[in-house]
């Protein structure tokens, strides 16, 4: 059986740790939790819905982001799911993973198995760049997981990325991310996020100053980990290995196998993943929405989070109308 196919791994029931304070920022109304896994641990940041009864939204954040960058958008939904935002192997709060396998694919059966051993699923799956391909690849192989999919960016093949997202794929070069550090090493963490917000954001004054000091500190503690540069080269590796898969593994093909309702959304001034990419995307995912905001940059739901909750609400009313509907005749 090929590497990338996702077959159903038998999965203990999860117990949720409750994560030490410090970790992490925490936002006011979200709550984090650790859930310990075969093989792995992973962190969540939730965001309870207003009430009992609502169905379940997972998030999923991009390469060197992490759960925090849904702190914006999933209040505006908290009327309508009940949130919660995974930081993926090796990224925000959680480890490593034992087999070191930060694949797009090891990132999907790392989601897939959350949501087996919570029993959470079909969820609202939303997911931003690297996120958005995971999400993808969970979608076409365990269709039964997914209400909806929500797609920000997502980070799927290219035939001629753009010369700002070079540096990502270099990055997935052996022994590059080790040059990169050193060359780095006297760069403060105010330095690098201003620098990530010039790539990231279509405009990087729309964050305000809480943000930016936010994004300071984590930037700090992250630096301080001594797998932050392996998970990041890793990742990086497991994009574009997966960008050149053919056949039926391959994430274009993935994305003509999803059943759920699908909304993407794509940035006029991305930097990363191509604007032209979205009138493909919207060919390939079927009967799917587009949201197209032209100067919104890498991280649509971070700079226009109202804009896109209106966008991912309506998605979600009408895949649950639909749902209530079948379920009345």
């Amino acid at each position: 059986m090929s590497s990338t196919e996702l077959p159903e791994t038998p999965t203990a029931a999860a117990t949720p740790v409750t994560v030490p304070p410090g970790t992490g920022r925490i936002a006011d109304g979200e709550e984090m939790r650790s859930v310990p896994l075969p093989g792995l641990t992973l962190n969540l940041r939730t965001r309870p819905g207003d009430r009992p009864g609502l169905p379940p939204a997972l998030y999923v954040h991009g390469l060197g982001g992490s759960s925090q960058n849904w702190s914006g958008l999933m209040p505006l939904l908290s009327d309508l799911v009940d949130g919660a935002a995974v930081d993926l192997p090796g990224f925000g709060d959680s480890p490593p993973p034992d087999d070191s396998d930060y694949s797009v694919t090891g990132h999907a059966r790392a989601v897939i198995r959350l949501l087996d051993a919570e029993g959470r699923g079909p969820v609202h799956l939303v997911g931003n760049s690297m996120g958005g391909a995971v999400a993808t690849r969970v979608a076409a192989v365990r269709p039964d997981l997914v209400r909806t999919l929500t797609l920000v960016s997502p980070a799927l093949p290219e035939l001629r990325p753009q010369r700002t997202a070079w540096p990502t794929v270099l990055l997935a070069v052996p022994g590059v991310a080790g040059l990169l550090a050193k060359l780095t090493r006297e760069w403060t963490a105010e330095q690098r996020v201003l620098g990530v917000l010039s790539l990231c954001y279509g405009d990087p004054r729309r964050a305000s100053e809480e943000e930016l000091r936010q994004a300071v500190e984590e930037m700090e503690r992250r630096l301080e980990l001594p797998y932050f540069w392996d998970a990041m080269a890793r990742s990086s590796r497991g994009i574009v290995d997966a960008y050149t898969l053919g056949g039926q593994h391959g994430l274009w093909r993935q994305a003509e196998r999803v059943l759920a309702p699908t909304l993407l959304v794509y940035g006029g001034r991305d930097r990363l993943v191509s604007y032209r990419m979205a009138r493909k995307a919207a060919a390939a995912f079927r009967g799917s929405r587009l949201l197209t905001l032209p100067e919104a940059g890498h991280v649509a739901m971070m700079e226009y989070p109202r804009t896109v909750a209106t966008a991912v609400r309506e998605l979600i009313t009408d895949a649950e109308g639909g749902a209530a509907a079948e379920g009345g005749s």
